[in-house]
Order: C-alpha cells, then structure tokens, then sequence
C-alpha cells in the first residue's frame, strides 16, 4: 500500500543544519508533487517548502527562504529538505505530502512526520 515516510529529524543547534528524506512508495510517484509542512506545538501546520512532479519548480514559505532546499529524485521515489541556518523557530514536526491533480482527480498523502528541535 501507500508508503510515505519522513526521517532525518534530530536535535541542533542554533545555526546547524539538517537534511530530511522522504521516501515514498505505492503510487507513481513521479505523477505527484511533493511538499514539506510542518507544525509546532501550538500552531498551524504550515507549508515549507513544494516542489512540482518533474523537480522543475519549486516554492517556499517566506520564512525558509535562502536556508531551504527541497529536492527530489524521481529514480528513487525520494524527496529532501536540505535546511540551513537552522533557528529554534524551526523546531516542529515535519510531514511529507505526496498530491496528485488531473482534471477531477485529488489525491494527497501524508507522512508519519519527523520531529526537527533547534535549541538555541
């Protein structure tokens, strides 16, 4: 069945860095853009970062601009958030969603999520 499962998480520090993997399986994957969201403890879950089925365009939140990278490779149903300059506002639970879209069509999936804790 449908697989979608975030790692990478730890604890950092202030100004360390981090790379979260998203490994997916049980669709065609490369019909599907990718996402990273997360959500503190306390708020909104949030979009960080999106990137299109083909990897040719990507966008992210104001926030992680410049310090986020999202990625993917299409060979290995695998997608990443590289992140930078990591700060404690960035401490959250990170999730991984898979979307598809075409004409009627919706579908979306989520990761179990990964927990990222930036201490200052």
């Amino acid at each position: 069945q449908v697989r979608v499962v975030e790692s990478g998480g730890d604890s950092v520090q202030s100004g360390g860095s981090l790379r979260l993997t998203c490994a997916a399986s049980g669709f065609i994957f490369n019909q599907y853009a990718m996402s990273w969201y997360r959500q503190a403890p306390g708020k909104e879950r949030e979009l960080v970062a999106r990137i299109t089925n083909a990897g040719d365009r990507t966008d992210y939140a104001d926030s992680v601009k410049g310090r986020f990278t999202i990625s993917r490779d299409n060979t290995k149903n695998t997608v990443y958030l590289q992140m930078n300059n990591l700060k404690p506002d960035a401490t959250a639970i990170y999730f991984c969603n898979a979307r598809f879209t075409l004409g009627v069509a919706l579908r979306t999936y989520w990761g179990q999520g990964t927990q990222v804790t930036v201490s200052s």
